[in-house]
């Protein structure tokens, strides 16, 4: 188990390896994966749950920064990607609690200086004053044999459901910037009808 503080593995916040993209966004074989797509500002906030007051204070502060864009001025718009909003909502999720800004930023820190490697496997627990790294079962319960008050947060399970926000959202593709509509079934049953209707 680590301490979020005590992180000895560099690296910076670039994407990691992913063998399959985390949700189809379109039907045919050739859907581009995370590493390709983008998030805007809003669209990041509805997923993490946060607002964009929120988001705006976390960039302008460094705590969570766009990864794919950052603001360059106005005009610009900031572009996030798929592990930057898990992020944000890892960070919504410690606030709720009542973590200190501090403990959440160096557990943020921790998780860039690893490069955001093997995130949705990760559990991240804390007693209200540190956050600690947990990857295994037994990580877990040796830190609940403390016999302190501790709370947890399984990444994966922040993941699936950033997973499942997104893709009812738009995202957009970073080599392009091409708009891609989330795979919304309610929206795919609205373009069967109109389909069907021409």
């Amino acid at each position: 188990m680590r301490s979020s503080g005590d992180s000895t593995l560099g690296g910076g916040p670039g994407p990691g390896p992913v063998d399959s993209g985390p949700y189809p966004l379109h039907d045919s074989a050739a859907a581009p994966s995370t590493d390709t797509i983008g998030y805007r500002g809003p669209t990041a906030c509805a997923a993490a749950g946060i607002t964009y007051r929120q988001l705006d204070y976390w960039a302008r502060t460094g705590l969570v920064e766009p990864s794919v864009r950052p603001a360059y001025g106005s005009g610009t718009q900031r572009l996030y990607s798929f592990r930057d909003v898990v992020v944000l909502k890892i960070v919504k999720r410690f606030l709720d609690t009542g973590v200190a800004l501090q403990n959440i930023r160096a557990a943020v820190q921790h998780l860039r200086d690893r490069g955001f490697r093997d995130l949705e496997r990760m559990t991240l627990m804390s007693d209200g004053a540190t956050v600690y790294e947990c990857s295994s079962p037994d990580e877990v319960v040796g830190l609940l044999q403390g016999g302190q008050g501790v709370f947890g947060i399984a990444v994966g399970v922040v993941w699936r459901d950033v997973e499942t926000a997104l893709s009812q959202l738009h995202g957009e593709r970073i080599d392009t910037g091409e708009t891609l509509v989330g795979h919304n079934p309610a929206d795919e049953l609205a373009r069967r009808r109109r389909d069907r209707a021409v």
